[in-house]
């Protein structure tokens, strides 16, 4: 039973440390409201949402209210809309971007297909729509799984997500190519993932559910501090016990919005999720551990650590973890990160180690508006591999900035921040992705 005095303990983290629980997230699944026809497909989408969302926000904000907890977002996930498709998507593309305004969340995910095995026709008619939908709608986010540890690499979609990602960020150039914050391409994606842009309400999920996602990076970095040179042990211990009380308070946000809606509780994420604000970093963590930056040799390990302590910790505070769960490292949403990559500290290719260790992959990194198609889906390739041979969730969330060259800056704004446009490897890897078919799973998936 979480008591009262441990809720007292986190006001310091909330006041002093950057605390906040980052989103409460309702899944709800449409499978309900497939329809041959688009417009009314969207229809029966639209009035669903409303009909089980219509609490949320406000349930959210009293909880805030009543325990002086922030909640910094409230959202919805659906269920991957290449599933309900059965025509043109784009109609219902606009159903819910209308039901997300109208709910008043700050994002709506599962404009989303699932091809790590191959495309239907509905996969193939959501990938052709997705630069046009990321450009004319504000609040909703898309996703393509491209691979997993079971079925391997489908080379066909990473080579389409290339140029999908190009045409996206042209549509959306004079905003700094927004519009590609807004998609992510997965491999080993998860069904109760609650962060934005790769949340949807997976098949096996049920009729609707919460998932609460927590943060702290300045919490951590703040008890860390406390045992400044003193050996790994402790710094992983210091970071478990820490992760245990951040994890607490979700548990309890999450079981509140559960009764409070009559909505099941599905998972707490107890990723270290960070904002460009100063005192809330995870490269931070990692330079409070003794790297003078992050990208520094050292990096991918202290990572490793903290990924790991935050899971331990976490695992005991919750009845559910799932989602994600461990640290994010996005370039534009974290000032260490910004930093490290402004000064040449941190490069693309350590950014890509640093991922077999940590809990996504390549987030919100801006690089050059030339960079080719090619470079993008052999970026995506590079990344769901070593999801696939790691059996672990991977993931690349790249802006081609239009018109930006490397040096320069992007500017997105609130929780997305901003970015120093990163240098890709400009070696020709064209024929490499035009081979296009299947890279087979990894001898280790046959474990049956």
């Amino acid at each position: 039973m979480i008591e009262t005095g441990e809720i007292l303990q986190t006001m310091r983290m909330i006041q002093e440390e950057n605390f906040d629980i980052r989103t409460i997230t309702l899944g709800i699944n449409l499978l309900d409201c497939s329809d041959p026809d688009g417009e009314k497909c969207g229809q029966r989408v639209y009035d669903k949402i409303c009909r089980v969302a219509k609490d949320l926000v406000k349930t959210g904000e009293a909880i805030e209210r009543e325990f002086s907890i922030p909640i910094v977002n409230k959202r919805i996930s659906v269920t991957p809309v290449s599933l309900i498709c059965q025509a043109d998507p784009r109609p219902i593309a606009r159903w819910l971007d209308k039901a997300a305004a109208e709910m008043g969340v700050n994002f709506l995910g599962g404009y989303s297909a699932l091809m790590q095995k191959g495309a239907t026709l509905a996969d193939e008619r959501l990938l052709a729509s997705i630069p046009e939908v990321m450009a004319t709608t504000e609040r909703l986010c898309s996703s393509v799984n491209v691979g997993s540890t079971r079925a391997g690499i489908n080379m066909n979609a990473v080579r389409e997500m290339g140029e999908i990602i190009k045409k996206t960020a042209e549509l959306t150039a004079d905003r700094d190519s927004l519009g590609c914050a807004k998609l992510v391409v997965f491999a080993n994606a998860v069904e109760d993932n609650p962060f934005m842009a790769g949340a949807f309400c997976g098949v096996g999920e049920p009729e609707c559910a919460i998932n609460v996602g927590v943060s702290g990076p300045g919490v951590v970095k703040k008890a860390l501090e406390q045992v400044k040179g003193q050996p790994f042990d402790v710094v992983a211990e210091t970071i478990k016990r820490t992760a245990f009380k951040i994890t607490r308070v979700g548990q309890l946000v999450a079981r509140e919005a559960s009764q409070r809606l009559n909505i099941p509780f599905g998972i707490v994420d107890l990723s270290l999720a960070p904002t460009p604000a100063r005192g809330d970093s995870v490269a931070h963590i990692l330079t409070e551990m003794g790297l003078e930056m992050a990208g520094a040799p050292g990096t991918t390990a202290a990572l490793a650590l903290l990924n790991d302590a935050v899971k331990k910790g976490g695992v005991m505070a919750s009845n559910h973890v799932g989602g994600l769960s461990g640290a994010f490292i996005p370039v534009s949403e974290d000032i260490g990160m910004i930093e490290a990559a402004a000064c040449g500290a941190l490069t693309l290719e350590k950014l890509e180690a640093m991922t077999c260790v940590c809990s996504v992959g390549l987030d919100m990194i801006a690089i050059p508006g030339d960079t080719s198609a090619a470079a993008i889906s052999g970026i995506i390739a590079d990344e769901a591999a070593i999801g696939m041979v790691n059996n672990k969730t991977t993931a690349v969330r790249v802006i081609p900035a239009a018109g930006k060259k490397a040096g320069d800056t992007v500017e997105f704004g609130g929780l997305l921040g901003f970015a120093p446009v990163m240098p890709v490897n400009t070696y020709n890897n064209a024929d490499f992705i035009a081979r296009g078919g299947r890279i087979p799973a990894p001898l280790h998936s046959l474990r049956n």
